[in-house]
C-alpha cells in the first residue's frame, strides 16, 4: 500500500485524476477536508488556513508568526491522515509535509499555459490578457510560498517521482499510470517506513501544541521519544522546559521528552520570550 501525493497547478485535472486515483485503488481522498479537519480541530477560521498555503509571502510580511502556525496546524492534520496509509492527497504543499518517507509516491500534473487560459476565460468570462494575468499570478504566488517556507520551487522536476503532461494523455492515462507506478516494490510501505509516519506525525502533532509556547522550537520524534531543542532569554530555560514537558505529557503516543533548552542574553533572544 502507498501514499500518494498530487502536486498540480489550476486547471490541470488534478483534482479529477486523484479522486479517480482513490476509487480505483480504494484509498481515501484527501485535498481541501484537510483545512475543513485542521479548523475544527485547532479552532482557526478556514479562510485563514487557507490563505496561509496560497497567499505569497507578502500578505503575510507583518505577521509572519500567524503563517507559520497555520501550516503547523495543516501540516499535523496532514499526518494525521497519512498515518492510515492507503491515501491520495492533492493539492498544496502535500509533497512538502511527507519528505523523507520512503513508500510516498510524488506526482507531479501539468497543463499546456494555453488551454489553462481558455478554461479560465470561459469560468470567469474575461479578455486572454486578464486569464492570463490571474493565472501567472497564482503560479507566482505557489511559487514564493514553497521558497518562502521550504527553499524549493514546486515546478522542480526532481521533486517528484512522476510528472504527467495532462494534454499528452488523456485522465485515464494518468490514473492508469499513477496506479501502476504505486503498486511497484519501491512505493510499498515496510515497517521502518511506517515508523518514519508515525514519527513525523508525532513531532508535528506536538510543534501544533507548542506553537504558541515558543513558535522556532525544534521537534522531533522516534518510537515515542521525543527531542524538542530551542533558545530561551538566559534564567528562563527551566520555566520554558517545564511548560513544555507539561503539554508533551498530554499528547498520546509520548513515551518519553528530551529537552534541550539553550540560554541566551536577553538581546539575542529577538523579543522571543517563553511565551512569544
Amino acid at each position: 500500500m502507498a501514499i500518494i501525493t498530487i502536486s498540480r497547478g489550476s486547471y490541470s485535472k488534478g483534482k479529477e485524476i486523484a479522486e479517480k486515483v482513490a476509487q480505483e485503488l480504494g484509498y481515501e481522498c484527501v485535498g481541501r477536508d484537510i483545512l475543513l479537519s485542521a479548523s475544527e480541530e485547532f479552532n482557526v477560521p478556514e479562510v485563514k488556513l487557507t490563505r496561509a498555503i496560497h497567499d505569497a509571502p507578502s500578505f503575510f510580511k507583518y505577521v509572519s508568526h500567524s503563517k507559520e502556525k497555520y501550516v503547523t496546524f495543516i501540516e499535523a492534520e496532514m499526518l494525521k491522515h497519512v498515518k492510515r496509509d492507503n491515501i491520495v492527497y492533492h493539492g498544496l504543499a502535500g509533497h512538502f509535509f511527507v519528505k523523507g518517507i520512503s513508500h510516498v509516491l510524488k506526482v507531479r500534473i501539468i497543463a499546456d499555459i494555453e488551454e489553462r487560459v481558455r478554461l479560465e476565460m470561459e469560468r470567469e468570462d474575461i479578455s486572454r490578457a486578464e486569464a492570463l494575468r490571474i493565472l501567472k499570478k497564482d503560479d507566482d504566488e505557489r511559487v514564493k510560498w514553497s521558497k518562502s517556507l521550504y527553499g524549493i520551487d514546486t515546478r522542480d522536476s526532481s521533486l517528484y517521482d512522476l510528472v504527467i503532461h495532462i494534454q499528452k494523455f488523456s485522465v485515464k492515462n494518468a490514473v492508469d499510470m499513477i496506479c501502476q507506478a504505486s503498486s511497484l516494490e519501491q512505493f510499498q510501505a515496510t515497517p521502518e517506513s511506517q515508523q518514519n509516519v508515525d514519527d513525523l506525525a508525532l513531532a508535528a502533532q506536538i510543534k501544533a501544541a507548542l506553537v504558541d509556547v515558543k513558535r522556532d522550537l525544534r521537534v522531533s520524534a522516534k518510537s515515542g521519544r521525543v527531542f524538542v531543542k530551542g533558545e530561551a532569554p538566559r534564567g528562563k530555560e527551566e520555566i520554558l522546559a517545564q511548560e513544555i514537558d507539561e503539554i508533551s505529557k498530554t499528547i498520546t503516543g509520548v513515551k518519553e521528552t528530551k529537552i534541550d533548552i539553550r540560554g541566551l542574553p536577553s538581546w539575542m533572544s529577538g523579543g522571543s520570550g517563553v511565551s512569544d
